[in-house]
């Protein structure tokens, strides 16, 4: 079973207490004040000022965004230039040690060792982080189980699928009952159904056992899904901070689509000429760009009240098609993304300055990276 250690956390938000009690509430689990970190030819962090409070948190940017410098300045791994950050209320600059025991962590790249066990590998990582014999070995079962590998624990894991592999550094990450756990890009290498699972497991883990979750994805649909709150950050500057509902709230136009027949084998087109005619707003694409959904069979029809609604399922039935949905579009998160880069090409750059990759979408994925 999971349990949560009693212990007061020293917390750079407000905090509130029950009397007897020997654990604090912490309003924020991290807090970044003008957070920088510069290179000779390039600037990870420019001035990050975030907080993020309990829940599960997305943090998504391009490749070099700056994620990755993040993670390790918040580890105590890796030195500010200026600024300052606090993880659980601790400073990163004094408390690394003590940020890295109570914090879990969870690579993205493949570093397990080929010729041990998950159960070897996880009771070594909890032995690590302080536990005694014991309960490593106790924790590893039941994380282990937890995350899925209880019937496969004993196999080497050099033997062991990309899926499985990801499950054991969840499953380390795990292990000392941590109370804020880093997963970097915890689907990366899955299928569709891997990341399905995986991001069960996420939510899982604060929703069943507490613990805080702040984790880095490439592909924004996946954080829709499963984040209370998302962070974008784009060239090491913080592009928004705000809860999910907040991105994916509903627009005024509604998202259409219907099927083909035999009398209109372009039953979209068909739709979308009607409609058109009937001097109804239409497009083919979210807020007249490129189409998040992408499909090529969605309309997006701008709803003026309720007889919108009434006219577009009276002229669906009149051309004889059939009505797969018709609902309120919520924004993405990729437009996030879309609005930045159309912001800045209205700014003339200076000559040679590189323009930086953003959101696109395949199948509901979006992808900056």
């Amino acid at each position: 079973m999971y349990y949560r250690r009693g212990r007061e956390i020293p917390s750079s938000g407000v905090t509130t207490g029950v009397a007897g009690a020997t654990s604090v509430y912490v309003v924020t689990v991290i807090v970044t004040e003008s957070l920088s970190k510069r290179f000779p030819r390039v600037t990870a962090l420019d001035r990050l000022s975030v907080d993020i409070a309990p829940g599960v948190t997305g943090l998504v940017g391009a490749n070099g965004a700056g994620k990755s410098t993040l993670i390790k300045i918040l580890l105590g791994l890796a030195p500010a230039t200026e600024g300052s950050a606090h993880v659980l209320g601790l400073d990163v600059t004094k408390d690394g040690s003590t940020i890295r025991e109570r914090v879990g962590y969870m690579p993205e790249h493949d570093c397990l060792p080929p010729d041990v066990s998950a159960t070897e590998f996880v009771v070594h990582m909890a032995r690590m982080s302080g536990l005694p014999p014991t309960a490593a070995r106790e924790r590893t079962a039941d994380t282990l189980r937890h995350v899925g590998l209880y019937e496969e624990r004993y196999r080497p894991i050099g033997g062991y699928s990309t899926g499985m592999k990801q499950r054991v550094k969840l499953a380390q990450a795990l292990v000392h009952d941590p109370q804020l756990v880093f997963l970097d890009e915890p689907t990366n290498g899955l299928d569709p159904s891997g990341r399905d699972e995986m991001l069960g497991l996420i939510q899982r883990v604060h929703r069943d056992f507490g613990i805080s979750v702040l984790v880095t994805s490439h592909l924004l649909g996946e954080l829709e899904r499963t984040c209370d709150h998302v962070v974008v950050i784009d060239g090491g500057k913080l592009l928004r901070s705000s809860s999910t509902d907040e991105f994916t709230q509903v627009t005024a136009s509604l998202a259409v689509e219907v099927t083909d027949t035999d009398a209109h084998p372009d039953g979209t087109g068909a739709l979308r000429t009607a409609l058109a005619a009937a001097g109804v707003a239409v497009t083919t694409a979210a807020g007249g760009s490129e189409s998040l959904a992408s499909s090529g069979h969605l309309l997006y029809v701008e709803a003026a009240g309720e007889e919108t609604y009434d006219l577009v399922r009276d002229t669906v039935a009149g051309l004889g098609l059939g009505l797969v949905r018709m609902e309120q579009r919520r924004h993405q998160i990729a437009e996030v993304f879309r609005d930045a880069d159309a912001a800045a090409q209205a700014i003339p750059a200076p000559a040679g300055a590189p323009r930086s990759p953003h959101a696109t979408q395949d199948g509901g994925a979006h992808d900056v990276a």
